[in-house]
């Protein structure tokens, strides 16, 4: 299938303060969670009544003055019970009830889930959560009026709300997000702060005027728009962050104002409006063409007396993701003249396509419409961020056909997750589904400034790591969109890359760029219980290329890879150090004091710190210029395990090679060859092709992860100095790695280029 790509039209209070237990994924509808045992039980009063077509044409607040007087009956005769029960739970926590505007610590919450389709990989347990304005602090002071609220949106019916009185909506509280598992905005804009007017664009669906031309969708989406409020609304947002908040995942601040006496309409009201604007920030409206908003599960509302006027806003992102479709669920404080007179709990906000759309590719891979996504530069893609999503840890039938729904609950090849996941979206596919050679792909990656690895690697630019990784998975996914693993689709295919030869063109700042990549399969081979596949790619910036390389990838199922027997023949040969009749003189770089000293140039730090010591061997090794071996504990609770892959946990044999590179660069350093120049900093060398053979994996069960580097040669130019090596990589019962001319380098910053 070949497409030009501007011609394509192809994701109560009385409150049980133990206990927060809605499922993460916003449509599911799991089994509440055990109350404490209190005599006698608050009374539930369920409002009833006509239907929002009869309500005529102010459906919410007639309804709202109906739930009222029966709110306020059970609350007067509940009222003393309800305290009861709230400071009996709180009491068996050991906390006392906080006051209005206190922020309630309580505790060790009970552990978030691990790693699922929604939420990737967990936190470990015990993590200890602080409610502020926007959690579950909860204050008998404040809770005058406790309504388990569920809102339904659609634009031609408006807002509706119905409340439950008396039952509080419970969810689970997930950690913040960290630099691996944040969600990663699907545009980016420097708008902090909005106006009337630019309020008032966003309700007339001018979304790209307020926040730039990445989030054009060119009237895909006529329905997203902001809603206004008959009873709430705000008034200018005075600071919007994306990564912003207690959960790291998103915060706005704004004024607005109160205009009736309906307290819950109001608070509903200005908090769908806070959780929209927040969601077309993040970019959600552009995974799906012909969407609209939608409202989610139940939430809570904790209110005061009634208020009119002007009020302060915060609302913080506690959950957002991609997966079932694309959502977001938050908290929100409003307060009036400095007290707080309502909070929100757990308004979720859907983005959902019109019923009948098409989301994904049909049979065969064709693509039935434009599904809304569009680069930087204006062109549609075949597949955008949503579909990528789902083939990391989704639907794989939504990411890539209906041929691949039978992967449901298998272990199947995967994209990596989160912030492995280095491949954004399929702009053209020029092949047929089944014909297994000769086809060419062009995806793209955007590499954000604040990415993980830009503040974790040692070096100026982006690591090899990541040069590695998303050229590899822009070619693994070509092959699997054209259906590598259909030539036997009842086998669990496990994807491994095998070899590889690869180049750095030129140096090149990939800071907040789109990488454009293109990969062509060279050739397939078909053998029982595995499918060997040879890509060639290339990756560009700026329409010129940095990187290029050939690559051979195996698709294998479970009886294929545990007939491995590594490099040598099932034979274990040690490393170097260990197999001389003299053990030489070792000497010990302590990588794990200097990284926490802080001294010297800096080390590879967080998800990339891969070692704490290496044992060198001066004037020692194959060529005598120097030898290296690390060790490095391997367990399941390794971060890399969690995101590479889905279902089939193995450490990226990137990482492998990182962490030879990590050595060496350490050996650099110590050896004072940075103390040669003014202002050292590493890159990846340009030109040195890089090779490498994989015959093995690191797995979650492995204790340990061996390696040795024989350094082969220094050499200088003015301003650089490059260190060149050969290393190998074991697992305990083989040898599985083995790297030639793997090499590192260190410039001054304005040298001139070797």
């Amino acid at each position: 299938m070949t497409t030009p790509l501007d011609a394509l039209d192809f994701d109560g209070e009385p409150f049980d303060v133990l206990a927060w237990t809605l499922a993460l994924e916003p449509d599911a509808h799991p089994a509440p969670s055990p109350q404490p045992t209190v005599t006698p039980t608050p009374t539930a009063v369920r409002a009833t009544g006509p239907t929002s077509a009869q309500l005529g044409a102010d459906p919410i607040s007639q309804l709202v003055q109906q739930v009222r007087s029966e709110l306020v009956a059970a609350h007067l005769s509940a009222m003393a019970v309800q305290t009861a029960w709230q400071r009996q739970a709180i009491g068996a926590l050991g906390h006392s009830v906080p006051s209005a505007d206190s922020t309630a610590t309580l505790g060790p919450t009970a552990a978030p889930h691990g790693p699922t389709a929604a939420d990737g990989p967990s936190a470990p347990n015990g993590t200890t959560a602080t409610h502020g304005p926007t959690a579950p602090g909860r204050s008998t002071a404040v809770a005058e009026q406790i309504l388990a609220a569920t809102i339904d949106y659609t634009p031609a019916s408006g807002l509706t709300v119905s409340a439950v009185p008396g039952h509080p909506v419970t969810f689970d509280l997930p950690a913040p997000a960290t630099s691996m598992n944040a969600f990663k905005m699907l545009a980016r804009t420097p708008i902090t702060a909005m106006d009337g007017s630019a309020l008032a664009a966003l309700a007339r669906g001018e979304i790209a005027a307020v926040f730039g031309p990445a989030y054009d969708q060119d009237g895909a989406n006529p329905e997203i728009r902001l809603t206004d409020g008959a009873h709430g609304r705000l008034v200018e947002v005075l600071d919007v962050e994306g990564r912003g908040g207690q959960w790291a995942r998103g915060r706005l601040a704004a004024t607005c104002r109160i205009d009736g006496p309906d307290l819950a309409v109001a608070a509903t009201e200005i908090g769908w409006q806070a959780a929209q604007v927040l969601a077309l920030r993040a970019g959600l409206h552009l995974c799906l063409a012909g969407a609209r908003f939608q409202a989610g599960e139940a939430f809570e509302l904790q209110l005061s007396t009634s208020v009119t006027g002007p009020a302060e806003l915060v609302a913080e992102v506690v959950q957002i993701d991609l997966l079932p479709r694309p959502w977001l669920r938050i908290n929100a404080e409003i307060r009036s003249g400095g007290a707080v007179v309502a909070r929100v709990y757990g308004l979720t906000l859907e983005i959902r396509e019109a019923p009948g759309l098409p989301i994904g590719p049909a049979a065969g891979g064709a693509i039935p419409r434009f599904f809304g996504r569009r680069n930087v530069f204006g062109q549609r893609a075949l597949l955008g961020e949503f579909h990528m999503t789902h083939s990391a840890r989704g639907d794989l039938g939504i990411a890539l056909g209906p041929e691949f729904s039978a992967y449901t609950g298998r272990r199947a090849t995967r994209m990596p997750n989160h912030g492995l996941q280095l491949c954004d979206r399929v702009m053209a596919v020029d092949g047929e589904r089944g014909t297994l050679t000769g086809g060419t792909g062009h995806t793209e990656y955007d590499s954000p400034a604040d990415a993980w690895y830009y503040a974790e690697s040692a070096n100026a630019s982006m690591p090899n790591v990541v040069y590695m990784e998303t050229s590899l998975q822009s070619a693994l996914l070509l092959g699997y969109f054209l259906g590598a693993t259909l030539t036997a689709p009842a086998e669990d295919y496990s994807l491994r890359n095998l070899d590889g030869t690869a180049t750095v063109l030129r140096e090149v700042d990939l800071r907040d760029k789109t990488i454009q990549q293109t990969s062509r399969l060279l050739d397939t081979t078909v053998l029982t219980g595995a499918v060997l596949q040879t890509f060639a790619y290339e990756l560009a910036v700026d329409g010129e290329p940095f990187y290029a390389g050939e690559s051979l990838f195996g698709f294998f199922n479970a009886r294929a890879l545990a007939n491995q027997n590594g490099l040598d023949n099932g034979e274990l040969v040690p490393p170097w150090l260990d197999s001389q009749a003299t053990r030489p003189v070792v000497r010990v770089i302590d990588v794990a004091a200097r990284r926490a000293a802080g001294t010297g140039m800096a080390c590879a730090s967080g998800h990339l710190a891969m070692l704490d010591a290496i044992e060198v061997v001066d004037g020692g090794g194959t060529y005598g210029h120097g030898y290296l071996r690390a060790v490095r504990p391997v367990g399941p609770d390794d971060w890399f395990f969690g995101y590479h892959f889905f279902m089939d946990p193995v450490m990226p044999g990137s990482l492998g090679v990182e962490a030879v590179l990590q050595a060496m660069q350490e050996w650099a350093v110590d050896t004072g060859l940075a103390a040669e120049l003014e202002a050292p900093e590493f890159v990846v060398p340009v030109g040195v092709p890089l090779s490498w053979r994989y015959r093995g994996q690191i797995l979650s069960g492995d204790a340990e992860m061996t390696l040795e580097v024989h350094i082969k040669s220094v050499e200088r130019r003015r301003g650089r100095i490059r260190v060149i090596g050969e290393a190998s990589v074991w697992k305990p019962s083989m040898r599985i790695y083995e790297l030639t001319d793997v090499a590192v380098e260190l410039r001054d910053a304005h040298a001139e280029p070797w």
